[in-house]
């Protein structure tokens, strides 16, 4: 039986009897309802501000991953590149690296996230081992010694912060630390063991985008670290990852990727001199990239026909990784408003991070293609 207030209600604002529905209808005709209808138009980007003070600014340059790159690619073509970018002065620099504290988070559900943890999340053992510190007492203790950072850190200070990032689970940012010492002063010493210091070399060597460009830049910039903003706390691969992986493999063969191919194929084949560099990385963040990735790989995948929906699962897992990169530059600007952060990005993830952040209040996105020309 109807509550009192639904008979109300059903009785009508005018002694007739109507129904919920019909009632409903008939405000929303007569304009009574505006406010609903309003707010589902509610447009953020819209409203930038604020009115006064400096924007918040992000630059997002979508680069090949240089790991899978020929051999015949030499790292020194990427000079001219790296001058380009510190000319910008960005205050940040932002890399597709999953953070230490979320690879902690990651191990302790091996059930979801084993595979996971195996390709995206380093060892920490030995740096705990040499430091004594594990994932989360590591990442605080990073954030005491910066608070507190001199302007002339002594060679110790820094073989101990970069051991500490280590622990931490920021093996890039230990690179930097690594990097803005004195060749003769990268020795063991300060919680660095003959271990880690070998990780290190071998991290400074390795080519890989967050090693040879990040890297480099904050230590041009007098960065102390670099900020990890991948996430994967959306991964999952159904009951069966194999056959996740092969209904997936499936859709990505269409002709769409064969296109996608020839538009870098003959730039990644050899990238020796700057001009190459330069001409890879314009052509990677061209604006007609954005829809024939979308054809070759997610829009492929949400048709993908498996009755288990794994190509819908695999569009889930991206769409929620894209939203939580992009929440978490976003959550880098706030303690210093202001700032400019540069985000170095595999390209597929680049349109997808200029579509999010460019909805936020305070956050303008500007053009990187000026700096590769």
């Amino acid at each position: 039986m109807a509550s009192h207030m639904q008979q109300g209600m059903m009785q009508g604002m005018w002694g007739r009897r109507v129904s919920i529905s019909s009632l409903i209808g008939s405000l929303l005709a007569a304009g009574m309802l505006t406010g609903t209808a309003q707010a589902q138009t509610f447009e953020p980007r819209a409203h930038k501000g604020p009115q006064h003070g400096v924007p918040n600014e992000v630059m997002v340059l979508g680069s090949a991953h240089l790991a899978v790159l020929p051999k015949t690619f030499d790292p020194s073509s990427l000079d001219t590149l790296i001058d380009r970018l510190a000319a910008w002065q960005p205050k940040a620099i932002a890399i597709e690296a999953v953070s230490g504290q979320q690879c902690d988070m990651l191990r302790r559900y091996p059930s979801r996230y084993r595979y996971t943890v195996k390709d995206y999340c380093p060892d920490v053992s030995a740096a705990e081992k040499a430091t004594g510190l594990d994932v989360a007492a590591a990442n605080a203790a990073a954030d005491k010694m910066l608070a507190t950072w001199p302007a002339h850190p002594t060679a110790a200070q820094r073989r101990t912060l970069a051991a500490t990032f280590l622990a931490a689970g920021e093996r890039d940012s230990a690179l930097v630390q690594w990097l803005r010492l004195p060749e003769a002063d990268r020795q063991a010493g300060d919680g660095l063991d003959k271990d880690l210091v070998a990780a290190l070399e071998a991290l400074r060597v390795s080519r890989n985008e967050n090693t040879l460009i990040a890297a480099a830049l904050a230590v041009r910039l007098g960065h102390e670290r670099l900020w990890p903003m991948d996430d994967h706390s959306s991964d999952q691969f159904g009951p069966d990852p194999k056959a996740y992986a092969a209904a997936v493999r499936k859709a990505w063969d269409n002709p769409a990727s064969q296109q996608r191919g020839t538009m870098f194929g003959t730039l990644e084949a050899q990238v020796d001199t700057p001009q190459k560099a330069l001409a890879l990385y314009r052509r990677y963040n061209a604006p007609d990239v954005a829809a024939v990735t979308f054809q070759s790989d997610y829009g492929a995948a949400l048709e993908e026909p498996s009755p288990q929906g794994y190509g819908r699962l695999y569009v889930t897992s991206w769409e929620t990784r894209n939203l939580r990169m992009a929440a978490n530059i976003r959550d880098l600007m706030g303690p210093t408003p202001g700032m400019r952060t540069l985000v170095i990005v595999g390209a597929s993830h680049k349109a997808y991070l200029d579509a999010y952040l460019e909805q936020m209040h305070d956050v303008r996105i500007v053009d990187v293609q000026p700096l590769l020309k």
